[in-house]
C-alpha cells in the first residue's frame, strides 16, 4: 500500500518530467518512430550496407574492396555521365517551374471573374500522373502525333517534328506535371504575406519593382526555396518520363534508369543500391546549396505560411 509520501513523490517526479515536456503524451510518438524505422530509417541504413558488398564481377574488375561499386560507378562514363543528364534535366525544370508560378501566383491574387476555372485547370495536370502525362505528350506532339499532322498537312515542315523520345519530351512531362505543384505551393506562400505592406510601400512612392525586390521577394523567398527544393527533388527523380518520352539509353538516361537497369535487368543489387545513394547524396548537396542562398537574401523574419 503506498504511503502519502510516495505518492507525493510519484506526483513530484511526473510533475519535473513534464516541465520537461515528458508525459504519456510521448506515447502517440512509437507509432510514428516505429513506422519511421521500418519505412525509412532501416531501408536506408540497409541500402547503405549494400553498396559495400559489391558482386564478385564488379570487385574483379574495378578492384577497390568494400568500395569498388564506388569506383564502378564514377570510373564508368556511361554510369558517371547520369548525374549531369539528370541535372540538366532536373535544374532548368525545377527553376522553370518556380519562375513561371510567380506571376501567375500573382496575377490569382486578386478576384477576378473565373478565377476558380482557372486555377483548377492550371492545377488538373497534377491529378494526372507522370505516366498519363507522358502518354498525351505522345498522342499530342509524337511523329504520328496531332501537332504534327496539322504542321505536316498545312506545309509549314516538310517532315515531323522530333518533340518527343529525346530531351524535350522529358523536359515538356516535368513541366507539365510539376508547374501545378510548384503554383500551389507559391499561392500558399503569397497568401500568407500581408497586402498592407505592400500598400504602404506604394503610398510612399516605391514603384512595382522595388516593393517586389525589397519587400515581397524577401518575404516570399523562404517559400520559393522550399519550392524549388521540392520540385526539384520530384524532377530529379524522374523515371517513367526518361523511359516514355525520352532516350532511355541516351540523352536521358538519368540516374533512376541506371538504378532501374541494374536492379531489374542485371540483379545487380549492391550498384543499385550506389546509384540510388549517390542520388541522395547529390539532391542533398543541392538542397544545401538553395537553403544557403535563402539565408543571404534575407535573415529577417518571414512572411508566408511556412
Amino acid at each position: 500500500m503506498s504511503t502519502p509520501r510516495a505518492a507525493r513523490s510519484t506526483a513530484s517526479l511526473r510533475h519535473r518530467l513534464a516541465e520537461r515536456g515528458i508525459d504519456l503524451s510521448l506515447l502517440m510518438l512509437v507509432p510514428a518512430v516505429v513506422l519511421t524505422t521500418a519505412l525509412f530509417i532501416y531501408p536506408f541504413s540497409y541500402g547503405i550496407g549494400l553498396t559495400f558488398q559489391p558482386n564478385p564481377g564488379i570487385q574483379e574488375q574495378w578492384g577497390g574492396g568494400v568500395l569498388a561499386n564506388y569506383r564502378a560507378f564514377f570510373g564508368d562514363a556511361f554510369l558517371f555521365d547520369s548525374i549531369w543528364i539528370t541535372m540538366r534535366l532536373a535544374l532548368p525544370a525545377a527553376l522553370f517551374n518556380v519562375l513561371a508560378s510567380i506571376p501567375v501566383a500573382f496575377k490569382l491574387r486578386h478576384r477576378f471573374r473565373g478565377k476558380k476555372l482557372l486555377t483548377t485547370l492550371l492545377v488538373l495536370p497534377i491529378t494526372l500522373g507522370t505516366v498519363l502525362t507522358a502518354q498525351g505528350l505522345l498522342i499530342f506532339a509524337g511523329r504520328q502525333g496531332w501537332l504534327n499532322n496539322v504542321l505536316v498537312g498545312v506545309g509549314l515542315v516538310d517532315e515531323p517534328l522530333k518533340l518527343v523520345n529525346n530531351y524535350w519530351g522529358v523536359m515538356f512531362s516535368l513541366i507539365i506535371s510539376g508547374f501545378p505543384f510548384a503554383f500551389l505551393l507559391i499561392s500558399s506562400y503569397l497568401s500568407g504575406i500581408d497586402p498592407s505592406i505592400d500598400a504602404a510601400a506604394r503610398t510612399m512612392g516605391a514603384g512595382w519593382f522595388e516593393r517586389f525586390r525589397r519587400i515581397t521577394l524577401p518575404l516570399l523567398a523562404p517559400g520559393l526555396a522550399t519550392t524549388f527544393i521540392l520540385t526539384f527533388v520530384l524532377a530529379f527523380s524522374v523515371f517513367p518520363s526518361a523511359r516514355l518520352v525520352g532516350d532511355a539509353m541516351g540523352e536521358t538516361r538519368v540516374m533512376a534508369l541506371m538504378a532501374y537497369r541494374a536492379f531489374g535487368e542485371q540483379n545487380d543489387y549492391p550498384m543499385a543500391s550506389t546509384v540510388a545513394i549517390i542520388m541522395g547524396v547529390v539532391e542533398l548537396l543541392v538542397v544545401a546549396v538553395v537553403l544557403l542562398w535563402r539565408s543571404f537574401l534575407y535573415k529577417g523574419s518571414t512572411g508566408g505560411k511556412g
